[in-house]
């Protein structure tokens, strides 16, 4: 059950018991909102920002008192807990110099649940996401990572290497390694579910799980999970009622554009409980 008293715009599945999904919006007018774009978490100087901020929306909520936190968070731009004559609203610091109409949306999302206020909302943080993802991507250094691509039976590099000259013209730019191994003697145990790959936005990092190296496991199929896990470089993560759409219609079409791709399907099928062991 989710909680009536707790809303939230995320952009990664939480649980019931963080969040409850905004109202759905309705399609979009087109609107020139401003982009925000702040170079930093807030800090510092930054707490008379936030302090502004928090006086602007309260102007806007009269049947409440407001406490407003910044964050720096990935994946929830706006959450609000509803308490008894306070609202408890966290803001991701994109916020902290928006135009009066993005204040009166956020106050009227905050104190009604609006729904005009909400779709409005969610095309600022669109706007904005994009633009902060795109600038930590070519600023940020990557992530301090031990890179590990020879396997004991299939060689990560040689797989992308080649994947990226026959699929992408050689324009993915992204690191790949396997995923951390089972330790010398550790217990191999039965699992429910596996994740055979995960691509890090912020770090340009592909993981494949090391389950893949095994001898039955075929090339084709390590190469159709490496494979989609570059797409995810190439393709937009847009935001569909409040969310990252992750597989897109176009990225799922581009994904069955793989060489192999019944092939690889068909063999997962018929090999998940091997898979599932590891």
């Amino acid at each position: 059950m989710t909680s009536p008293s707790q809303t939230a715009f995320w952009f990664n599945s939480l649980s019931s018991s963080q969040a409850t999904a905004v109202a759905p919006r309705r399609a979009a007018r087109p609107l020139a909102l401003p982009i925000t774009l702040p170079s930093a978490i807030p800090s510092g100087d930054d707490e008379s920002a936030r302090k502004a901020l928090e006086h602007r929306i309260a102007q806007h909520v009269p049947d409440g008192r407001l406490a407003l936190a910044v964050t720096d968070n990935q994946y929830t731009m706006i959450s609000v807990k509803r308490e008894k004559g306070l609202f408890r609203l966290r803001l991701h610091h994109m916020f902290l110099d928006a135009a009066p109409e993005v204040v009166r949306a956020i106050a009227h999302y905050v104190a009604r649940n609006d729904r005009e206020a909400s779709r409005l909302l969610g095309q600022f943080i669109d706007i904005n996401q994009r633009k902060i993802r795109h600038a930590r991507r070519h600023n940020k250094a990557p992530a301090t990572v031990t890179i590990e691509t020879t396997g004991e039976v299939h060689d990560l590099r040689a797989i992308y290497d080649d994947l990226n000259l026959r699929y992408f013209a050689d324009c993915i730019d992204a690191r790949i390694t396997w995923g951390q191994r089972l330790q010398p003697g550790g217990r191999r145990r039965r699992r429910n579910s596996i994740k055979m790959g995960s691509y890090s936005v912020e770090d340009r990092l592909i993981r494949i799980h090391p389950s893949l190296d095994r001898g039955f496991v075929p090339r084709v199929f390590v190469e159709w999970i490496v494979y989609h896990e570059m797409l995810h470089q190439k393709h937009d993560i847009p935001i569909v009622g409040g969310r990252r759409q992750f597989h897109t219609p176009e990225f799922l079409a581009e994904e069955a554009s793989f060489q192999y791709y019944d092939r690889a399907r068909h063999w997962e099928r018929e090999n998940l409980d091997k898979l599932l062991s590891y």
